[in-house]
This record gives structure tokens, sequence and C-alpha cells, in this order.
């Protein structure tokens, strides 16, 4: 049964009707967006806690400020869920993360309210301040807000955002929304009166005043009256260090009380563009769902649950080990016999399973906060003294650091282990996550081990495989969900590098698969099988080094080869390629090859991973047409 909105439903549709309502019905209109949107996620799964805890601020920011015409830039886009509802999307708000519904994150072309597009963090600053530049130039009176959270600030790229708005003086307002770090001192009546003053026009008229009496005064008094000021206001409100950085800093401000909020952000609406403003909001994730208050990083991302309880809807627990699970299991009982092993995630031990990593090892285990580039030098630097650091990343955020991959790991060859999950397509979280692009990325660089796990038992294999490596780079990718139907090992083996091997064989055709797909290219040759056609399978294991033996044998002895990957145009395939034209082996025509792989497009989101392999023809159906098509 969906919540009854009375007030929400007066606005829900239209932004101008929520600057039209009533103040003493803001309360409730925010209880309402609350309920709204636990009742939609609980449905959908997606981001709740974040989106819970800027409910207020979402509502005070629409209705101080013009958007669409003034610029909202969220950052990540996990706590835009308010912000969808109340721009013209609630009608649509139960078909998050689904086929053809609306995305998890803002994006351009779903709404003008959406004027950039999100998905990875800490980029809010910067296209906010690119935009603030534009405005100046095309000379257009519009204000842009940037939205960052104290998680994303945590990444490089908002700290070099801030420099360069500090140093460009252009009119932008940035939203530091303080729901977790402790860098605030405590939220209340002085700090909200501070907070109000200081960004009043009166003040910074007086401020501006006495910048021009002091501007009569010698260099040195200058530079004395000008740190007195700044650290007058430093005590009192903490923000010292981004007014060193040349931003004016206002707060901090309870995120949840609209008497704060509101009157602040008229005070900067109104005020003369004076160059970067930065205001502190103190927010609580979760706020106003007790699973989620209780349990802030378990309830951050969600499947479908029971909104009643927070638990995840029974039908949809996984009935076998996924491979997150797996990876860190194994992982765990190589660092248990071997002290050189450190795991190192950004910001995400939950995600990528190193949570247990990190309650075994907890001087070995290394969170360093959304900076995927420090993450990978780091771990470059604990491989130069001898350790034998695992990074573990997503495929999509890897993509962030590929310069440190490339220049401080392997052209100096350092044995770091890259753990790269949610490799392949990723179903409601769609283009923005999908791990398309590593094997393309890291299989053009010398010396990089490539790996990509078939099956749970294969990504066992390929962890103690990693961890035995100490010749150089090594890195190894496995897709999001469940490991198959695969036996797992007490003892896993350590792999032969760059061998494949053979998991079915067959007379006519050959399949070689590079991860996850295998069980779609076995069904694939079972169904070649009914109707006359034997096909060998092969699972490629490496791309890099590549079993030139296993391929060349396959070529040789069939009529047609398919390779299979899900990949990007530019990884596996293309190695094959490559070493098979060196050897000249398709000269004489003899064999067929085709590849599937990724469509050379951004993958749209779907809620099921399978639906999306489907529609992009890299399941077992799509391989029996392509083999057919090459053999007729």
């Amino acid at each position: 049964m969906r919540p009854v909105t009375p007030v929400l439903d007066q606005v829900a549709e239209d932004v101008l009707a929520l600057r039209a309502l009533p103040a003493n019905l803001l309360p409730a209109l925010a209880e309402e967006v609350r309920s709204e949107m636990i009742d939609a996620v609980s449905q959908t799964g997606g981001h709740l806690g974040a989106g819970l805890g800027v409910v207020e601020l979402t509502i005070a920011l629409h209705r101080v400020f013009n958007t669409p015409q003034d610029r909202l830039v969220w950052d990540v886009g996990h706590q835009a869920y308010p912000h969808k509802i109340l721009t013209g999307r609630r009608s649509r708000i139960r078909t998050l993360r689904q086929e053809g519904g609306l995305s998890g994150f803002t994006k351009r072309d779903e709404s003008p309210f959406d004027p950039f597009g999100a998905g990875h963090s800490s980029t809010s600053i910067s296209a906010g301040l690119g935009m603030a530049v534009a405005q100046e130039l095309l000379g257009q009176d519009v204000r842009t807000i940037a939205v960052i959270g104290d998680g994303a600030l945590s990444g490089g790229m908002a700290w070099e955002a801030l420099n360069n708005a500090g140093f460009l003086r252009k009119r932008l307002i940035i939203i530091l929304n303080d729901n977790d770090m402790s860098i605030s001192p405590p939220v209340g009546a002085v700090s909200a009166y501070l907070a109000r003053l200081l960004s009043s026009r009166s003040y910074r008229r007086l401020r501006a005043k006495a910048k021009d009496v002091t501007g009569l005064l010698s260099g040195t008094l200058q530079k004395v009256a000008r740190r007195a000021e700044e650290h007058a206001r430093g005590l009192m409100t903490g923000g010292t260090l981004f007014e060193e950085l040349g931003l004016y800093y206002v707060g901090p401000i309870n995120g949840h009380d609209f008497s704060q909020l509101i009157p602040v952000l008229e005070n900067l609406r109104d005020s003369p563009a004076e160059g970067p403003v930065l205001v502190h909001v103190v927010t609580e994730k979760g706020r106003g769902y007790a699973p989620a208050e209780s349990s802030p990083d378990r309830l951050h991302a969600v499947t479908a649950f029971d909104k009643v309880t927070g638990k995840p809807a029974s039908s949809l627990k996984p009935q076998k080990p996924c491979f997150t699970q797996v990876f860190s299991e194994t992982l765990v009982d190589c660092a248990s016999r071997d002290g050189k092993i450190v795991a190192i995630t950004a910001a995400m031990p939950s995600g990528t399973g190193l949570g247990m990593f990190a309650e075994r090892f907890p001087s070995r285990f290394f969170d360093v906060g959304i900076a995927e580039q420090h993450a990978v030098t780091f771990a470059a630097g604990l491989a130069a003294e001898g350790l034998k650091p695992f990074v573990a990343l997503y495929s999509t955020f890897l993509q962030r650091a590929v310069d440190q991959v490339m220049h401080d790991v392997a052209l100096q060859n350092l044995p770091v282990r890259f753990a790269i999950d949610r490799a392949g397509l990723v179903g409601g979280d769609g283009a923005t996550h999908a791990g398309a692009y590593d094997t393309a990325m890291l299989g053009c660089l010398p010396g990089m081990v490539l790996m990509a796990a078939a099956d749970a038992a294969e990504l066992q294999a390929m962890v103690v495989t990693a961890a035995a490596h100490d010749a150089g780079p090594i890195a190894f990718r496995y897709p999001r969900g469940a490991g198959g139907d695969a036996c797992l090992s007490d003892s896993p083996a350590v792999l032969p590098l760059g061998r494949g091997r053979v998991v079915r064989e067959g007379e006519d055709v050959a399949i070689l698969s590079y991860g996850a797909r295998l069980s779609e290219a076995l069904k694939a040759a079972e169904t070649l099988a009914r109707h006359g056609m034997s096909a060998t399978v092969a699972d490629a294991r490496f791309a890099r080094p590549l079993d030139e033996d296993l391929l060349l044998n396959l070529v040789r002895n069939h009529r047609a080869l398919l390779t299979v990957e899900e990949g990007s145009v530019g990884g596996f395939s293309s190695l094959v390629l490559q070493a098979l034209s060196g050897h000249g082996a398709l000269d004489d025509g003899r064999c067929r090859v085709r590849c599937l792989t990724l469509p050379d497009r951004y993958v749209a989101q779907d809620a099921s991973m399978e639906n999306q392999y489907h529609a992009c023809g890299l399941d077992a159906s799509a391989m029996v047409e392509a083999i057919r098509k090459m053999m007729r």
C-alpha cells in the first residue's frame, strides 16, 4: 500500500507549487517525501540512506533557487531521489533502475533539472565551476549550486576543484553535506545564528568596507588584519581550511531545520557575486527510517526490501556464494598464511568484500577514501617495499586510476594485484557503473597479467595465483552476482601462467570464452549438438599472456571460432586477432573467426543483468545464431 501524501500531492509535479507552499507545511512535506522514497526503493532497489538524509536540503534548494534556470549539480547522484520526486518525476519514481525507467543517478537527457550527469564521485564542484565560468562569459545572471557529500570530498578531484574555485573567484555556491565525518563542531542555536549572520548581505558589505579600509594600510598590516578576521571566524565556525583555499565559509548549520537552511540560502541567493561560498550543512544519513539510521552502511545501496523491517526480500537472497564473497574468503585464507598480503579499498569495504579482511587483519587493511588514484600509487609504494598489495575496486572505478596503473605500477613492473569486481554489465546501475572497459585499458600495458574468472572456483584459483605472482602487476576480473555451480576447493591451486583449458571437446566449431559467459557458451554447445553440430568450448582464463597454443589448436582443428567476452571492443578479442594475425593463422581461410563483445555503445540500465546480456547478443541464443551464420 502506497503512503498517504496530501502535501506532496500538491507539489510533486510542479516546482512552482513548492515555492508557493506555506512554510509551516514544509516539515510535513519532508516526511511525505521520505515515505514516498522508502516505498519506491523498497520495490526497485537502489541507494537509500544518502537520499533520506538530504530531503530537507533538497526542498530548501528548490524552494529558494530558480531551478532549473539556476543550476543544481548533485555529486555522485546517490542522494538525488528526493530531487527527482520534486522535479516532475514522481509518477515514474517506481521505475528507478528498471528498463526504460528513471536512472539511479542524475542524467542530462532525463530532465532539465539535471544539468550535469553523475554516477562517479567528486565531480560536482568541477562541473559547477565550469558552468559558473561559462555563465559569466555568456553574460547570464544564473546561480550555480554544487552539492557534495563529505565522503565525496575525500576524492582528490574535489580538492583540485576547490583550489581552482578559490583562485578563479567565480560565483559558485558549494553545499558540503556532512553526514559522516566528524569535522563539525556542535550544531546548535549559536552556530545557526553565526551562519545566518555570516551569510547576510549586511555582514558581507561590512566586510567589504573593512577590506577597503585595510587597503589603506601597509602590506604587512593588511595581512595581519585579514588573518585576524579569518582566525576569528575560524574559531567560531571551523572553516579556516576552506578560507585558506579562497572560499567564503558559512556554517555549520542543521540540514534538517528549515528555519536555518532557508534564510542562509536566501542570503546567498541575493548576495552580489563575490567569489565562491561553501555552506557546511550537517545531516543524518538514513534520516527518518529506523533501519537506515541504525545501519547506514548496509542500507546505503539495497535490493528490493521489506520496508517495515528493512530486510531484503526473501526471494532475492542468493542461494549460491557470490563472486565477491568468494574473493573475500579466499583472500582472507591467503592472508592467514602470508603476512605480507595487504588489502586496499577506496571507500568500499563492504561492496568489495574486504570487510572480513578488515576484521581479521586490521593493521593490514587500508580504506583510503574515494581516492582510486591514490589507492593505486599507495599500493605501488607498498609493493616497492616487498609487501603484496591487493587493490579491490569495481571495474568502473578502476577507470579513474588508469594513469597510475600505467605509470606507477606497470612501467615499474611492480607486483600490485588488482581485484576487479563488477566486471561486465551491472543491471540497474546502468552505463555509469558498467565494467566494460578494464580489459581494453589494461590489455595494452606491457607486462600486465590479465585473468577473468568463469565461475567461483576459477576465482579462487586466480586469487591464489595473484598472491603467488611476484614478477609484475596482475589483475583478475569477476562479475556481480552468484558464482555458478562449480564446487569450491579447500585448497585451490596456482594456475599455470597464460594457460587456458578445454571444457568440452568437439569437432566442428569452437567457442573461446573469456570470463563468466562460459556457462552460456556451454548452453550454446548443447543447443548446437541437438542440431548435429559438434562444438568445443574453451575457457581462455588469461587475456595476457594469451594461451597461443590453445588458440592455434582451436583454429587449426575447427571450421569456425567464436570468441566471447563481457567487455568492450578493443579487449580480449582484439588480443586474439592480433595473435592470430601474427602467426598468419587465418591466411588459408580454413577457419572463420568472429568476436562477440559488448556493443560499441553505452548499455542502458535494466533490472536484470541477463536481460542486458540478451539485448547485447551475449547469451547462448546469440552464440548459436552467430555460429550458424558463420557456417552457412
